[in-house]
């Protein structure tokens, strides 16, 4: 979670793994300065049971159709990010969410919008002080927005680093070996073979090995 975030009352997401459909459809990117309508709409933050993020949104945008809010309430966004996970040799790929429990609403705050929001099935409060909402900042709206863009997905490993692993192809295939360092935005990790009573190191790709 981005720092600027853990200081906030209730952003305290649960340690559990969330997979988000493929088709999930991405946020667009935050517009540029100037371009939102200066009529006192800003993003708030809602609590909603874990699991249940993507069906609030679809209920609060069904409430907003139904009880005509498109005035008042703007945008519904699950924070999610895609995420590659190498396991046994295998490549996923999926969209998990950013902190699960939230979701994200652009809106103009009253008594009446409020109502709409919070009594939409599987919400149970704004993130706020007390019983006030409180708004985040554009520069984190930004920041959460881009980061759903980004074209490099995040690398999820199941080794680290010090951990021994089983080296599956190559030269050195079915070799064991040490982790001593890890490169995600390239995709590889150096490893500490031992090869004639000596330790050499070697990279290798993350399909490459496989943890024991």
């Amino acid at each position: 979670m981005d720092p600027e975030l853990e200081s906030r009352n209730e952003w305290d997401s649960p340690e559990q793994e969330n997979d988000i459909e493929a088709e999930e459809d991405r946020a667009p990117l935050a517009a540029e300065e100037g371009d939102e309508p200066d009529d006192g709409r800003q993003w708030y933050v809602i609590h909603t049971y874990s699991g249940y993020e993507n069906k609030v949104k679809q209920n609060l945008e069904q409430r907003i159709e139904t009880m005509g809010m498109q005035d008042k309430i703007f945008r519904v966004v699950v924070p999610t990010e895609e995420e590659v996970e190498i396991r046994d040799g295998q490549r996923r790929t999926s969209r998990k969410r950013v902190f699960p429990g939230y979701v994200l609403v652009q809106m103009i705050l009253d008594d009446e919008s409020w109502y709409v929001v919070r009594n939409t099935p599987g919400v149970t409060g704004f993130v706020g002080s007390g019983s006030e909402p409180i708004p985040l900042s554009q520069e984190e709206v930004d920041k959460i927005l881009e980061r759903m863009e980004e074209e490099k997905p995040r690398i999820r490993l199941n080794f680290r680093v010090g951990e021994t692993v089983r080296i599956t192809e190559g030269p050195f295939a079915d070799f064991m070996a040490v982790v001593d360092e890890l490169y995600p935005e390239r995709g590889k990790v150096r490893l500490l073979v031992s090869f004639f009573g000596r330790e050499t190191p070697v990279e290798m790709d993350f399909m490459q090995v496989e943890k024991v």
